[in-house]
């Protein structure tokens, strides 16, 4: 795996606002056990808002998706306005709402949806350039808008999600919560993780053969 680098883009630090960590951390352990090179990456931008995780309630602070993210790469991380899609040969993205919030407006629009521009940009680099893209829990969402018309992804089996899905011209697939799918035409993988794992060691199934997928495509 020499020369190979994983890109993977953070929406910040926490399920209800961020990236979701557990999510980002396995993506990270998968790779580092594959003795794949990574790099985190994130836009710098102002979080759509800031939820306190222990009541979820919307506190009267702003924060910034670059350095909260900074938190879960242990300031290992870089602006995404910065990085050269040329350098890697893989995305990935975390689940976490800060997909639907920080990096896209999902959570506001609906398949109204529109992407932050670096995300956008830096995306579209890597899947024009034939190179494989992994999308966790809410992340495949973005993956109509992403990738175009007709990419086939998972969020599992949530109704409302895989409406949105189709409405934006995307192919939902459902899916158990230790699997994944791949539409190999598109090299687009993903799988659902906390939209349908109870607990860590589910998640970790299907983010584990995610990232296998991933390496393989590479």
């Amino acid at each position: 795996m020499q020369n190979k680098k994983v890109a993977v883009i953070l929406s910040g630090c926490g399920v209800f606002d961020g990236a979701e960590i557990y999510e980002s951390t396995l993506v990270l352990l998968a790779l580092d056990q594959a003795q794949v090179e990574y790099e985190c990456l994130a836009p710098n931008i102002d979080q759509m808002h800031v939820i306190n995780h222990l009541t979820g309630e919307e506190m009267p602070e702003k924060r910034n998706v670059l350095i909260e993210a900074a938190r879960l790469a242990r300031g290992q991380i870089k602006d995404l306005a910065e990085a050269n899609p040329a350098e890697y040969s893989a995305l990935i993205f975390p689940g976490g709402f800060g997909a639907a919030k920080n990096l896209s407006n999902f959570a506001t629009q609906g398949a109204d949806l529109s992407i932050q521009p670096d995300v956008l940009n830096f995306t579209q680099a890597i899947h024009q350039a034939g190179k494989p893209i992994g999308l966790i829990c809410i992340a495949p969402a973005m993956a109509p808008k992403l990738i175009g018309p007709g990419t086939q992804c998972t969020i599992g089996t949530d109704a409302g999600v895989a409406q949105a899905i189709e409405q934006m011209g995307g192919q939902h697939v459902a899916c158990e919560v230790g699997s994944f799918h791949i539409d190999e035409a598109r090299k687009v993988v993903s799988t659902p993780a906390y939209m349908l794992a109870g607990r860590i060691s589910e998640a970790a199934e299907g983010i584990q053969k995610l990232v296998q997928a991933v390496i393989k495509m590479m």
